[in-house]
């Protein structure tokens, strides 16, 4: 592992505040917004989770996954141009016995495009896209918008880990080594 990757991964120092949990490890990265970018986001989070004790199997990285994908393939969309990145903040919290928390944000660069608002109607069946937040409310505790200057906003979840082994491997009938 490269001196770099090392200390994007490092645990940062904590962020205490009114209510908040001291964090135990955070991961952040600035990628490209495009389909790759938003790919990466998935694969690095889910990789990351892994090497926290999060088994990239369970019920817990798939949902925080699917979290992040969508979180990620939102702000391609919505900020999608040359020059405009995305950042993906991941952060856990808690310990392993008394619960642990994790948050995701991606803050993106188009601040002046909001969200639609919460109890808008769904997408229609013949409707392509307008899903993912849809997702997002299904699998995560909370979630929310801010706004954090002109220029950029910020998606984001939280999602229960609870404590688990790796699902059955699909067609084996068993669980993962």
């Amino acid at each position: 592992m490269n001196p770099r990757t090392q200390e994007i991964r490092r645990p940062g120092p904590p962020q205490v505040g009114a209510g908040s949990e001291v964090p135990s490890a955070t991961f952040c990265v600035q990628l490209s917004s495009t389909r790759r970018g938003a790919r990466l986001a998935r694969l690095l989070g889910t990789q990351w989770l892994d090497e926290h004790a999060v088994p990239y199997r369970s019920t817990s990285s798939h949902h925080a996954a699917l979290v992040v994908a969508e979180l990620a393939a939102n702000a391609v969309r919505h900020c999608g141009s040359v020059g405009r990145d995305f950042r993906l903040r991941l952060t856990l919290t808690g310990t392993a016995s008394a619960g642990r928390r994790l948050r995701v944000e991606v803050t993106d660069a188009r601040a002046d495009k909001p969200l639609p608002p919460r109890g808008s109607e769904p997408p229609g069946p013949a409707e392509e896209s307008g899903r993912g937040l849809l997702l997002v409310d299904a699998l995560a505790d909370r979630w929310g918008d801010r706004t954090d200057d002109r220029i950029t906003k910020t998606l984001w979840a939280e999602l229960a880990l609870p404590g688990e082994r790796p699902s059955a491997l699909p067609g084996s009938g068993r669980a993962a080594p």
